[in-house]
């Protein structure tokens, strides 16, 4: 089997899409890499608590390789620090990185073409497939998520803090992917079957954070901000 790492987001999509590698034979996982905002201490984007993945981590019974960034970081620069990072991988005798995606063409073009540089392959095992099946076995099979971040132009704040279940779905606008691929909604699983115990947690504080795209970043797509999505909803997850 190829030695293979898990780009790993702490969300749902990420926990299905390693439980299905797990099931064959194909790739050995023995690596997961995160990438971690320095300044707050929480996975990029979601907003999580690094302490929070790390309880993850520990039931999941895999090191993880984390890849931290200050708070505002341009793309370059992004792009030097994922390719020393992904460079070491290779040193280290990786040769396949395994993603969560499942629709996005022009992400998957891009990880494909940062990956190849360096001489890693890229696998998506959700590649495709339909995001209401896919969530909805997500829930069939004992997984559990609460929705830690969404996107305040498609969704209200009384989705976020919500558990994933049926009624989560039937819920959801119709404008809005079930599985929020388009980046509607973020997700902290806290069990399932690839878990050694459930993660424990309270409920904190419910905030909404905007954001506003660099002068760089709107020249470059050529765009205003009423293109760009710049509200968030988060709820915070404090560890037991």
């Amino acid at each position: 089997m190829q030695k293979a790492y898990f780009n790993w987001s702490t969300g749902k999509d990420s926990v299905l899409a390693l439980y299905h590698v797990l099931q064959q034979n194909d790739y050995k996982v023995t690596q997961l890499v995160t990438t971690v905002n320095k300044d707050y201490e929480r996975v990029s984007m979601h907003g999580l608590r690094e302490t929070l993945l790390d309880a993850q981590v520990a039931r999941l019974q895999l090191p993880v390789q984390k890849i931290y960034f200050p708070a505002k970081v341009s793309m370059s620069a992004y792009d030097v620090t994922m390719k020393k990072a992904t460079q070491q991988l290779v040193n280290n005798g990786f040769s396949v990185g395994i993603f969560g995606d499942i629709f996005l063409e022009d992400l998957r073009k891009y990880r494909e073409e940062k990956l190849q540089e360096v001489g890693i392959k890229g696998v998506f095992p959700l590649w495709k497939k339909d995001t209401k099946a896919l969530l909805k076995e997500f829930i069939s099979l004992g997984f559990k998520a609460i929705t830690v971040c969404v996107n305040a132009k498609l969704l209200d704040e009384s989705f976020v803090g919500r558990i994933l279940d049926e009624n989560f779905i039937n819920d959801l606008p119709e404008n809005v992917d079930p599985c929020g691929e388009n980046g509607e909604f973020h997700t902290f699983v806290f069990d399932g079957p690839i878990f050694s115990s459930s993660i424990e947690f309270t409920i904190g504080e419910k905030v909404l954070k905007t954001y506003t795209p660099s002068q760089n970043e709107q020249d470059t797509c050529a765009t205003d901000d009423s293109t760009w999505d710049t509200a968030f909803w988060y709820i915070d997850l404090l560890p037991k």
